[in-house]
């Protein structure tokens, strides 16, 4: 397709503000996604800014077109957004956009999956594990745009901690299902979990299993402020509020390491 160089900030911020209003996106929901302050997509919009590679790359992800479609002289910007997975079915950007509600026999399975996995490694207290549980929830999402747990996550100083957590945990231990213990790693507390029962693996799609093993073999074995540290690296951690829930869109715009997801290969087979 023919590429137009000759157009102008003006004409390619109205085209980035139809396209932000086609998909149901703030200006400031839009800005937290690409990575920059809400004033600066305004002045890109208004034409006074101009757009670098690496935000017109973020923005055809998020708002879901062809960089060469964007940038023809023919642009339709009344045509339907690009699926980047045709397995999927689209109809809007609030179908696709979930709340997640955690699944609480799904999430107890996925907890006692982890803890056969890891239990028995010396590393793994609670801050590892909620690290495990977080990438392993985000991970999914990222490549299947599915929960699995459900779970919500905050941001805490510590990390991405998944919500109602401690009553979970709580009732795992009532009914005989894990048991909690105090001990000392490196000279630090830390708070133990050992499972007393096996996960019911007809519980889980082959995917689901797949992405918590890959989980486990990356990260199984680091220590607490290793993984806390790795976690505040993760785009969805970066760029929410202290304190504030976690979106699992975010997942879809992660850069390596992170990211699980080929979006290359899907834009060129779209």
């Amino acid at each position: 397709m023919q590429m137009n160089s000759q157009l102008s900030s003006k004409e390619l911020g109205q085209r980035i503000t139809k396209l932000r209003k086609k998909n149901g996106h703030s200006q400031e929901d839009l800005a937290k996604l690409i990575g920059i302050s809400r004033p600066s997509l305004a002045q890109i919009e208004l034409g006074n800014r101009g757009v670098e590679i690496f935000e017109l790359q973020k923005l055809s992800h998020i708002l879901r077109f062809s960089l060469d479609d964007f940038m023809s002289e023919h642009f339709n910007q009344s045509q339907e957004p690009i699926s980047t997975i045709e397995s999927i079915p689209r109809t809007t950007i609030e179908d696709r956009i979930s709340v997640p509600i955690i699944h609480q026999n799904k999430f107890k399975n996925v907890l006692l999956y982890l803890l056969e996995k890891c239990a028995g490694k010396p590393n793994v207290g609670e801050t590892v594990l909620y690290k495990l549980l977080y990438f392993s929830d985000f991970n999914y999402y990222e490549l299947y745009e599915e929960h699995l747990t459900g779970a919500q996550y905050r941001k805490l100083p510590y990390g991405p901690v998944p919500q109602k957590i401690d009553s979970l945990l709580n009732q795992m231990i009532e009914n005989g299902s894990i048991q909690r213990f105090k001990t000392e790693y490196c000279g630090y507390p830390q708070t133990r979990y050992i499972p007393l029962q096996k996960a019911d693996l007809t519980q889980f799609l082959a995917s689901e299993k797949e992405v918590i093993d890959r989980v486990v073999e990356q990260l199984g074995d680091w220590s607490a402020s290793s993984i806390s540290n790795f976690s505040h690296n993760d785009l969805p951690w970066q760029v929410t509020e202290e304190g504030k829930e976690i979106n699992y869109e975010l997942a879809f715009y992660r850069e390596a390491p992170y990211s699980v997801r080929n979006y290359n290969d899907e834009i060129e087979t779209a």
